[in-house]
């Protein structure tokens, strides 16, 4: 049990997992301290009110403002922990939610970060490398490129191998940038270049891969807990067919497009060619894709 959970986050975030561990101390008369990490101007809002203690973050009062969030900055908020004297931290979603540094300078410090390993989020984060993942795990996935392409003539190559209409995706970053669909072999070109341009301006990577455009699909996911300890909990599914310029508008839960049956085939992993229950339990989910 944790004794002092700092809230890397603001607004609804924080604000949910405060009534979260309320609703905890109602049931059961236990639950952690929360600590609400804040800036100066946010010294008055609702989630610092709300939770038990609180630790500034970022410039004071009169200082100059920082041309960085301190909700980004690694090395504040790591000070802030320690000051904080919190044993673990929460970070919802946005900011460093996906930050692998963030989840290793937590391990440094001595504080459980709430969320995967950095090491899970570097091996997920890769969409190559998740790929890699999911296959050695026996999930099937869309005909790819099976790695990078970095020159026209093997990006000509694997469209061919392919077929249309195909996606030419960038590996790292997300929100649906770095993405260019590809309805003819004469657009591969352009498709190519202009999803690595827009990949390096966005994530400083202009690495790319192709892979099959799945046409009348659902984009529907599985939500998995694990408590690090062995046990592993697929939550439920959520349908994010809903989508605008590759983004997610509206997920949905249960997914409306799924019999009971498929639900608990799709959360127990019985895909055909699963191998192990160790390798079902590896992958973070399964997901009938959208280009997004």
């Amino acid at each position: 049990m944790f004794d002092r959970i700092a809230i890397v986050n603001r607004g609804e975030p924080a604000m949910r997992l405060i009534h979260t561990v309320q609703s905890l101390r109602e049931a059961d008369g236990t639950g952690p301290h929360t600590v609400a990490l804040h800036t100066h101007a946010e010294r008055g809002a609702m989630f610092v009110r709300e939770a038990d203690d609180a630790t500034r973050i970022g410039p004071g009062p009169g200082e100059p403002t920082w041309a960085r969030s301190p909700y980004l900055d690694h090395d504040e908020l790591g000070r802030a922990l320690v000051e904080a004297r919190a044993d673990a931290a929460w970070v919802g979603w946005g900011f460093v939610a996906e930050h692998a540094g963030f989840a290793d300078l937590c391990e440094r410090i001595g504080v459980t970060f709430v969320g995967p390993t950095g090491d899970t989020m570097r091996a997920l984060g890769d969409k190559i490398g998740a790929k890699h993942l999911a296959e050695a795990a026996g999930v099937p996935v869309a005909p790819w490129s099976n790695g990078p392409v970095d020159h026209l003539d093997a990006v000509r190559e694997h469209a061919a191998r392919i077929g249309t209409p195909l996606v030419v995706k960038a590996t790292a970053g997300g929100g649906g940038r770095g993405i260019r669909v590809c309805r003819d072999l004469a657009e591969i070109e352009q498709a190519f270049t202009r999803a690595r341009a827009e990949a390096a301006a966005a994530f400083g990577d202009d690495t790319v891969f192709l892979e099959k455009m799945l046409t009348e699909a659902r984009h529907v996911e599985v939500q998995i807990l694990a408590d690090g300890q062995g046990r592993v909990w697929a939550v439920g599914t959520r349908d994010c067919s809903l989508q605008r310029r590759n983004q997610k508008v509206v997920e949905e839960s249960a997914s409306t497009a799924l019999s009971p049956e498929q639900d608990t085939e799709l959360r127990g992993g019985t895909w055909p060619g699963r191998r192990t229950t160790a390798a079902r339990a590896r992958s973070s989910s399964c997901t009938s894709r959208r280009p997004a």
